[in-house]
This record gives C-alpha cells, structure tokens and sequence, in this order.
C-alpha cells in the first residue's frame, strides 16, 4: 500500500498527517485556517487522495507557520508513500478551468525539488487568509517531497477561483504523476536507474 503518517512537531505548530495515495478522495483536515482546509480537501479530492490532517499551530499570529509546515509534512509523506518510485507514470499536467481562472500545472516526480511559480493573485486575502501562502505551501511541498512543479496562472481575475483553480490542477498533474504504468510496473522510470 503506498501510504505514509507524518507527525511533525515545532515550537511553532503540532501536524499529524495521514496520505494514502491510492485512495477514494476522502479528506479531513483541521488546520485552524478555513480557507486552507477548503483548498486540502479539493485537493484530496481531484487527487484521489486519501488525506486527514491535524495541525495545532500558532494560528493567533497568522497562518503562515501552519500552511508552510502542512506543506513539509504532506510533501514527506508523499516521498515516503511513493518509495523508490518504481512503476510511477513520474510526469503529470493539468490545464484546468474555473469560471474565469484557467490554470496549468505540470509535476516531474524527478529527485529534484523546483517549484516554477507564476500565480498572480489579485488581492492579498481571500478571507482572512493571506494569499502570499498559497507560494509558501507549494514551495515546502515540493522542497520535502523533491518534486518539480510549475503552475502558471494563464487566465482570471476572482483571487479565491484563481487559488482553487491551482489547488485542483495540481492534485489532478500528480494524480497522473503518481499512476502507476501498467506495462513497466516494475521499472523506475529514469535512464539513471534512480529517482
């Protein structure tokens, strides 16, 4: 089963977190920030990821912290679920569309972590959520699950649909990523031999 738990504990936030790759899209986060918890749970769901996720951080500062450290843990077990890779499709892209919003991803489940990020967000909050985050999330998930990701706003101007919009693309490219290919089950997919 390609599955992992993650706990992870700072002076500054407590996470435990659950990831079954192979899953129906079932999520339960509780981070202490709504809008955050919305955007894990669409992702769980265009994934197909089975998530839960528990965080007790300082939220009274603001959420940074907790958005940059569910993205290290959920990032680790990602890396730990996957294992040496073997068999994975490695590449995903998703150009997906919300309202206006049109969003493109593509992830490389390389080695190596890059994150290519050109998502310009109209307004500073969606809520009370500081939208300068949704950058910090995606930049500690693919640093501790040594990814490659880009995601580029191609179109729309609503903050929260252009957020979303991300969010979904990004679980669908890794949803692929992730896939196993059926007729090199038991290859890694690189020249080196190791990813």
């Amino acid at each position: 089963m390609r599955e992992a738990e993650i706990k992870r504990k700072t002076a500054e936030t407590d996470i435990s977190l659950s990831l079954k790759i192979d899953g129906s899209g079932r999520c339960a986060a509780a981070t202490g920030c709504g809008f955050f918890d919305h955007m894990l749970t669409l992702f769980a769901k265009h994934g197909r990821f089975d998530l839960t996720v528990s965080c007790d951080g300082d939220t009274y500062v603001d959420c940074h912290h907790t958005v940059e450290d569910v993205g290290i843990a959920l990032g680790e077990a990602f890396a730990a679920a996957l294992g040496d890779k073997r068999g994975i499709c490695r590449y995903g892209h998703s150009v997906l569309p919300m309202d206006e919003a049109l969003v493109l991803t593509a992830v490389d489940i390389s080695g190596r972590s890059y994150l290519g990020y050109s998502l310009p967000v109209p307004t500073e909050k969606v809520g009370t959520f500081d939208t300068e985050l949704v950058r910090e999330f995606w930049l500690a998930f693919t640093r501790a699950s040594a990814m490659t990701l880009h995601i580029r706003l191609i179109s729309g101007r609503n903050s929260h649909h252009i957020i979303e919009c991300a969010f979904k693309s990004a679980a669908r490219s890794l949803r692929q990523a992730v896939s196993i290919d059926a007729d090199f089950a038991s290859d890694i997919p690189s020249t080196k031999g190791t990813l």
